[in-house]
């Protein structure tokens, strides 16, 4: 079971973050350890998210700077996977379209206007609430970056 818990941990930092690591195991056993241990890869995306604004805050930059740095880190770790599901899932219910239709619409490699919008008005408000924390000081500010990271992965 150890072999099959570190497949698991290799699974899901490989597939859900440009980490440099190693699967070598590509079966239904290792994906479903490996999606058990997603909140693992999401909490080290937080803290590298936690860890980038927190450093940017003590090295006296403004916390708005600090707030987009900790919106980018996990964006960027994550290859934007969230970002494109979540433009992906907008896309598909702004058209308004049938179920078959929609579904369709969300299946399709670019972006439409609805999720260009709400990829927007999300990371907007992602470093809005990450600034005013940072402002209040850079412990509130890397706390939520660190919680929230875990929950914006796929």
């Amino acid at each position: 079971m150890t072999s099959l818990n570190s497949h698991g941990i290799r699974f899901a930092f490989g597939t859900l973050t440009v980490l440099p690591v190693r699967v070598t195991r590509w079966d239904r056993e290792a994906a479903r350890a490996g999606m058990l241990c997603a909140p693992l890869a999401g909490l080290v995306v937080g803290l590298l998210s936690a860890a980038a604004g927190g450093l940017l805050l003590l090295l006296g930059s403004a916390p708005l700077l600090a707030a987009v740095a900790s919106a980018a880190v996990p964006a960027a770790l994550t290859r934007g996977l969230h970002l494109d599901g979540l433009a992906d899932t907008a896309d598909g219910l702004g058209s308004g379209k049938p179920a078959d239709d929609a579904l369709r619409i969300m299946k399709q490699s670019d972006i439409g206007p609805f999720g260009v919008i709400t990829l927007l008005f999300v990371l907007l408000a992602q470093v809005a609430a990450l600034a005013e924390l940072y402002g209040r000081g850079w412990a509130y500010g890397a706390v939520a970056a660190a919680v929230a990271a875990p929950y914006a992965q796929p």
